[in-house]
């Protein structure tokens, strides 16, 4: 009897409980791994807080002052970039075009180089820039040395990033959460040994901080290939007729920055929001309060945003994987059990919220007043997560399935055209005060997640999705045979522009 996961379903049959089933084990095989580097990865961040706030005040808030900027303009850049490569590895991988899929991590690879060069220049020009909008000399001063010193992060997260996309369409997650453990493990000693007993300071935390992102890529590196080789598939391409490895890598960058761009602005729209939230914040009529409200509020939406984050991205893999496979109905059944998982978080947010809204605000602050600010504010961030997380699933499903470009202009709409207007609309023409920020925030996530999900359930063809998932990756490849290269032939004219160098000549795969 033939087993029914080598096989789709048909459209007009109902998956069975035994299915959906296996498609949540399948899940969440990977999902908990990633949720797990998620939160390591979060408390790496808090660490580094901690050691800033042992220095003192001015240290500590131009660390925060660094640490968002850094945030704004590199590592959402980044992480946004490399999560184009998501419906390229998932399809690839699902279809078995080991080459499409290597060569794709290498281009990768290169677009983050080319992207960390104008981020460097903003990094290196910080203080200018801060000063320029009126920022404090001191904590300027403090934020500039931060950032000069996590200047090397960028070069690193060049290949951390891209690397965890590339192992995750794979089905290959706990090396990432193991090297993570360990990584985190050792950035309590770092920032120790560096900030206490050197006494380099704030260059120290931030210098920990790079060490600890070097470890984890060295770390996965080592592990993966001593320990998990057979779990993946990575070919090294080389150039042929005198064009040398560049050209291979260099040709298709076109259609791939197609994918990583909208997949880049996807991310960034929604990361820059909460950013805004805090600038308005500082407007309100008890600044000092409702900033330090504001961090603590999104210092929680941050450990929240862990799980559909690594849902999300899991999700993206396994309704790549289908589709690259050719069964697009085991692809809909993915999306529909990463949808169904992501409600059931959202209620377990909005539960915990409120009833535990008095006792969260007293681990953060002993501030009377900040404690009341932030426990009327938590059921409606709640509410926020309600929608956030099918939100940020459903992204995943666009991401999965080569649509980024509906994301953005989904998530452009929302948080700019509802929320940013509905937000400053309660918080000062009407006087709401902190609340209407988060209402508007309320807004954003309704908006967005209701159009996503009309998108995903109501308007995805899951057939044309596998079609083009087949123009995307079903390529003849064949591989280098001693000294002599041969040409690579496409069935599809579509995936010229994945496969050609940029001068139409032929790759060649060593």
């Amino acid at each position: 009897m033939e087993d029914n996961n080598d096989h789709d379903f048909f459209s007009h049959k109902f998956p069975t409980t035994t299915q959906v089933v296996e498609e949540l084990k399948e899940l969440w095989s990977m999902a908990l791994p990633i949720t797990a580097m998620n939160m390591l990865v979060f408390v790496r961040a808090v660490v580094s807080v901690l050691f800033l706030g042992r220095l003192g005040s001015l240290e500590l808030a131009g660390g925060a002052l660094s640490i968002g900027f850094t945030n704004i303009t590199g590592y959402s850049v980044l992480v946004g970039l490399a999560s184009g490569l998501e419906p390229v590895c998932s399809q690839a991988f699902g279809s078995k075009n080991w080459d499409l899929l290597s060569l794709s991590l290498q281009r990768m690879v290169f677009i983050l180089l080319m992207a960390i060069i104008p981020i460097s220049l903003l990094w290196v020009n910080l203080e200018r820039i801060m000063l320029f909008m009126g920022q404090d000399i001191g904590i300027t001063e403090m934020a500039a040395v931060y950032c000069f010193y996590s200047l090397p992060d960028l070069l690193t997260n060049t290949l951390l990033q891209p690397l965890r996309v590339f192992l995750r369409s794979q089905k290959v997650t706990k090396p990432m959460m193991y090297c993570s453990l360990v990584a985190v493990v050792f950035h309590v000693p770092l920032n120790y040994l560096l900030v206490v007993v050197m006494g380099l300071g704030v260059p120290g935390v931030a210098m920990a901080s790079v060490f600890t992102n070097m470890n984890m890529v060295v770390l996965m590196a080592v592990y993966v290939g001593m320990f998990r080789k057979k779990e993946m598939k990575l070919r090294w391409s080389c150039g042929g007729g005198g064009g040398g490895g560049g050209g291979v890598v260099g040709g298709g960058l076109g259609e791939l920055m197609k994918l990583a761009v909208p997949s880049c602005l996807m991310i960034c729209l929604e990361w820059w929001w909460y950013e805004i939230v805090t600038v308005m914040a500082g407007y309100l009529e008890n600044p000092t309060l409702a900033v330090a409200a504001t961090g603590i509020l999104i210092q929680t939406t941050s450990m929240m945003y862990t799980v559909p984050m690594a849902l999300a991205g899991c999700v993206s893999a396994r309704v790549g994987n289908e589709l690259g496979a050719g069964k697009p109905y085991k692809a809909k059944l993915a999306a529909m059990v990463a949808l169904g998982c992501a409600f059931v978080m959202g209620f377990i947010n909005v539960t915990w919220t409120v009833v535990l809204r008095y006792g969260w605000a007293r681990l953060f602050t002993t501030d009377e007043p900040v404690k009341a600010l932030v426990a009327s504010v938590m059921p409606i961030m709640g509410l926020c997560e309600l929608a956030n997380c099918p939100q940020t699933t459903g992204c995943g499903i666009l991401r999965g399935t080569a649509r980024p470009v509906i994301g953005v202009n989904i998530n452009l709409g929302a948080f700019y055209f509802v929320g940013t207007p509905v937000a400053v609309g309660l918080a000062f023409w009407f006087r709401i005060g902190f609340s209407g920020l988060w209402f508007g925030l309320l807004s954003a996530q309704v908006a967005c997640a209701l159009s996503i999900l009309y998108v995903v359930i109501v308007r995805t063809d899951w057939e044309a999705e596998a079609l083009k998932a087949e123009k995307l990756t079903k390529v003849e490849m064949v591989t280098y045979n001693g000294s002599k290269n041969k040409d690579v032939v496409t069935k599809e004219e579509e995936c010229k522009g994945l496969l050609e160098n940029v001068n139409g000549n032929k790759i060649d795969i060593c």
